[in-house]
């Protein structure tokens, strides 16, 4: 008897079919809840950012404005954890980006927590929390709407959908799901039956997105006209070095996260969190707060006005304020703060080593500092490629992941077990 006969046959068609809908569904309701909350957060942080300093008096991106500004956030964000109903959710360090359902009373304290951090300048971005409330929500809500139906089927939707949301794209949802599908799937056609619904909720939640709010991730990066020789030991050497720098940040990650949870208090911790924010907001600029996304377009717009020495300044300290919210108990992702920190390290290569095109240096250094952070190479690569939107670099990339993930594969994980220890 051969392989192929105890492969499992084909899903019909007509079990696909009553997918259709709950995956379009899904996928525009969690972009429609990325939007709002993000619609929220831009409002919140104008008010704190600009209406408020202003009619203060203060300089609104001021050493005092700023470690203001990051002290009252940790203590607003310490108190929803402590306070509001749910604790929202788990200590976000043991998370990664698609964990189980939560219950979904956790859903408007992590919503709360996540848009607070977002608007009061943490180095955060809103994929942890958006997609870890969607998920909660599609699978409540979607179990009581088709009974029988199990969370693992409203899991990947809203997975996807938002996934999708975030970058505009389907492609990024199938690539991710494909990662964690792929070991787990036998026979022809098997991956794309268990793609078919979760695409089409990306498809639905990236097209909401591209609709509603027009999103974009093109840096408008210098045109990169193509290959030379020494091209491919530059691409290698950066992703290396982005690799290295995003495994600094991993390493870390445990001692930061063990330093905080000795204050035994959320308050505390995320107080204390929001402080050392602060004094890295001040030392770094306006330019290394937030989630990144608005700022590195800053950067790639006129890379001249800065030094290698300044770049060098904003990874170390956007890296460091990544890993200080992440420990502390701020309810964040840290995809858009790596791709900060890759893009201010392409581009500072690039201006210490003028023989590195900065469109290479940027999406290498990109590629590597994902590949560290979330130890996930598809949407590493995809990630890197979409910055530059220039098919010439995709040939590098392709070559440039290989040592980078050398580097990272079997290390630790810059995510925790419940004790405290790095998942590997």
């Amino acid at each position: 008897m051969t392989t192929t006969d105890h492969a499992p046959a084909a899903t019909p068609a007509r079990a696909l079919l009553p997918l259709i809908v709950p995956a379009l569904v899904v996928g525009a309701g969690s972009s429609l809840l990325l939007l709002g909350v993000t619609e929220l957060s831009d409002r919140l942080k104008n008010v704190l950012w600009d209406t408020l300093p202003k009619a203060l008096g203060v300089g609104p991106y001021s050493t005092v404005w700023i470690i203001t500004m990051l002290t009252a956030t940790g203590i607003a964000v310490g108190l929803v954890v402590w306070k509001v109903y749910g604790h929202a959710g788990p200590d976000p360090a043991t998370m990664g980006l698609v964990d189980p359902p939560l219950p979904a009373p956790v859903v408007p304290s992590l919503l709360l927590a996540g848009m607070l951090a977002l608007a009061g300048g943490v180095s955060l971005g809103p994929e942890n929390p958006i997609t870890a409330s969607n998920i909660a929500l599609a699978a409540w809500l979607g179990r009581k709407a088709m009974r029988g139906t199990t969370p693992d089927l409203w899991s990947g939707l809203a997975a996807a959908g938002t996934i999708g949301a975030l970058f505009g794209t389907p492609v990024a949802a199938a690539l991710i799901l494909t990662e964690s599908l792929a070991t787990r799937q036998n026979g022809p056609g098997a991956l794309w039956d268990k793609l078919f619904a979760p695409l089409l909720a990306g498809g639905a939640g990236a097209l909401t997105t591209v609709l509603i709010a027009h999103p974009t991730f093109d840096l408008s990066l210098p045109q990169f006209s193509g290959s030379r020789w020494g091209d491919l030991p530059a691409a290698v050497a950066v992703s290396s070095l982005g690799a290295l720098v995003g495994l600094a940040a991993v390493y870390a990650f445990p001692y930061v996260h063990a330093a905080f949870r000795r204050l035994r208090h959320p308050l505390l911790s995320i107080t204390a969190g929001g402080v050392l924010l602060g004094l890295l907001g001040a030392l770094g600029g306006q330019l290394t707060l937030f989630k990144g996304l608005t700022e590195m377009k800053v950067l790639a717009d006129d890379p001249s006005g800065w030094s290698s020495g300044e770049f060098a300044l904003m990874v170390v300290v956007k890296l460091t304020a990544l890993t200080v919210a992440a420990a502390c108990g701020f309810r964040g992702g840290r995809i858009f703060p790596s791709v900060f920190t890759g893009v201010a390290l392409g581009l500072g290569v690039s201006a210490l080593v003028p023989e590195v095109h900065p469109t290479l240096g940027v999406v290498c250094a990109v590629l590597g500092v994902l590949l560290a952070v979330t130890r996930q190479g598809w949407l590493s690569l995809f990630t890197a490629a979409l910055l530059a939107a220039d098919p010439h670099v995709f040939p590098l990339l392709c070559v440039a992941v290989l040592p980078a993930w050398l580097l990272v594969t079997g290390r630790p994980q810059m995510q925790l077990h419940d004790d405290g220890t790095s998942l590997r």
